[in-house]
């Protein structure tokens, strides 16, 4: 599985046992990441993957490039070692590959919480610490005076049987996630060579989102 189909397991496993997002509120100790993550309509940028599965030596890696964008939902390209994309939108998850043939991977007819689905997609990778707060026990490590981590756990004895905790760390941006499975599998994203502009999607980045 990429990375992003990992987190969709996560995060709908999450949604189902704590419920709709709430406008729940960050504790105070979240206060100064809240203050430097930047809250971003549009966001693009590269990233790097790399999966340990349990019991192997190599690491799977991978890379590419994703866009953001709040009211569409997230695009996930695949460059290296082979291309491929993943959009994610309020009405259905879709994958393309790269002989241009496309499959529905959920269909938001069959799965009423894909919509937030998304809205925590989103939170995970802007930082939205008073969305996250909704569905994971969120809480500050200290770091060395530049940036700022945090530790995600999972609320429900069920989600802890899926994974055991997600780590963010960032500045302005979140730059890494770790991902560790409760099968003893560790997901590592690296993002870079983030920018907010354009402000409005291209005519290309808004027809992938078809």
């Amino acid at each position: 599985m990429t990375f992003v189909r990992d987190l969709l397991v996560v995060l709908a496993l999450a949604l189902a046992w704590a419920g709709p997002l709430s406008p729940a509120v960050a504790a105070e100790p979240l206060a100064r990441v809240r203050a430097q993550v930047a809250q971003v309509p549009l966001l693009r940028g590269e990233f790097r993957q790399e999966k340990q599965v349990a019991g192997f030596r190599n690491p799977l890696r991978s890379s590419g490039r994703f866009l953001l964008a709040r009211d569409k939902g997230v695009v996930w390209s695949t460059l290296a070692p082979f291309p491929s994309e993943t959009v994610i939108t309020q009405d259905r998850i879709l994958s393309r590959q790269r002989d241009g043939s496309r499959r529905v991977e959920v269909d938001g007819r069959q799965q009423p919480g894909l919509r937030s689905i998304n809205a925590m997609m989103f939170a995970l990778m802007s930082g939205d610490t008073k969305a996250l707060t909704a569905a994971f026990d969120v809480k500050e490590e200290t770091g060395n005076g530049k940036g700022w981590r945090m530790t995600l756990s999972p609320r429900s004895r069920q989600l802890a049987q899926a994974f055991t905790s997600v780590r963010l760390a960032g500045d302005r941006y979140v730059r890494d996630v770790e991902l560790r499975e409760a099968n003893g599998d560790v997901t590592r994203l690296h993002f870079e060579a983030m920018t907010e502009t354009p402000a409005t999607l291209t005519r290309d980045e808004a027809a992938r989102f078809d």
